[in-house]
């Protein structure tokens, strides 16, 4: 008998501590105070429990490796499509059958394979002084490596995942050689090094140092925010070609969920009309969901012609956008 207590013990210490079946538990490297209020009115409303740990993506995909079945996660959020397709890539998500996300999720904007699906879409667009250029200037992505753009251009790092997938969209759309040019022509233009953040490199217009950069809206909607009469405005580049590029946060199943069904559920339930309209203006986002408008706020920017590249290519030229980078000179 003793032995037996033992065994079951031993075993007790080695089994996975799972969630109760009315529990969520998320990864996240979405921010908590995007995503509690939006839980919170899930347990309202359902009476699940939602667990959560934050943390950036790279560690939670890492974890997620490290802890197998073991893992109590049952849905990862995450930014960027580079970071989706890379954690599902590394077999830390499952595939699910949705019709529901299939129908809210528009299909360049999630996994071919079912694995994730976007919940909120931001542009990565061209931000300039109101008082240095005009908007007749702006064009393209591309003609940002101009000459005529020589010591006025200021980038983040692209160390970045988000420029990381910009670059990666180059890639898509004109071929390595080509979007090598483009890169080598902005870092020819810089100003100044590139910034660790959008924030830091809006800033910098705002000092003088450049005259207008590239940056997620969020970060310009932020600064505006705390700022109504700010001497920055977005402009919407490639109107007449594929359109600006965009990004998405999102989520999917883990692949060693513990209540997967309960997760699924979560997901649809954060890709759905009740919730798309909050779970993007929290943050000054863009719905994915078509059916919803964005925020007054966001909408106010104006409307724009979108790229319709499928965002899970960012994550399968990522590497060859990162090397890309190197090669042109861009820290």
């Amino acid at each position: 008998m003793r032995k037996l207590f033992l065994g079951v013990l031993f075993c007790s210490l080695l089994a996975p501590v799972v969630a109760p079946a009315d529990e969520v538990v998320v990864y996240s490297s979405r921010k908590e105070h995007l995503i509690k209020p939006l839980f919170d009115r899930y347990t309202r409303e359902t009476g699940v429990k939602i667990t959560w740990l934050t943390d950036k993506a790279g560690p939670l995909i890492q974890r997620l490796k490290a802890e197998g079945r073991r893992t109590p996660a049952d849905l990862l959020l995450t930014v960027d499509a580079g970071n989706l397709w890379a954690a599902a890539e590394q077999g830390v998500l499952r595939a699910i059958d949705s019709p529901v996300l299939e129908r809210d999720v528009p299909a360049h904007l999630r996994d071919p394979e079912g694995r994730w699906f976007g919940l909120s879409k931001r542009a990565r667009t061209i931000v300039y002084s109101t008082e240095r250029v005009r908007p007749s200037e702006i064009t393209t992505y591309e003609d940002l490596a101009a000459p005529k753009w020589k010591g006025r251009l200021c980038l983040r790092t692209s160390k970045k995942v988000y420029n990381q997938s910009l670059v990666a969209s180059l890639i898509a759309h004109h071929g390595e050689a080509e979007a090598e040019r483009i890169v080598r022509g902005w870092v020819a233009n810089l100003a100044a090094p590139p910034f660790s953040n959008d924030t830091k490199t809006m800033q910098a217009i705002l000092a003088g140092r450049c005259d207008l950069a590239i940056v997620n809206t969020y970060y310009f909607g932020r600064l505006q925010k705390k700022n109504p009469d700010i001497a920055l405005a977005l402009a919407w580049p490639n109107q007449q070609g594929n359109g600006v590029h965009v990004n998405v946060s999102g989520g999917g199943v883990t692949a060693h969920a513990k209540h997967p069904e309960a997760a699924q559920r979560l997901l649809e339930w954060l890709a759905s009309e009740a919730a798309q309209h909050d779970f993007a203006a929290i943050n000054l986002e863009y719905p994915v969901n078509p059916r919803v408008e964005a925020a007054d706020a966001v909408r106010a920017w104006g409307a724009f012609k979108e790229d319709s590249l499928d965002v899970a290519e960012y994550g399968r030229l990522q590497a060859a956008a990162i090397r890309l980078m190197d090669r042109a000179g861009y820290r």
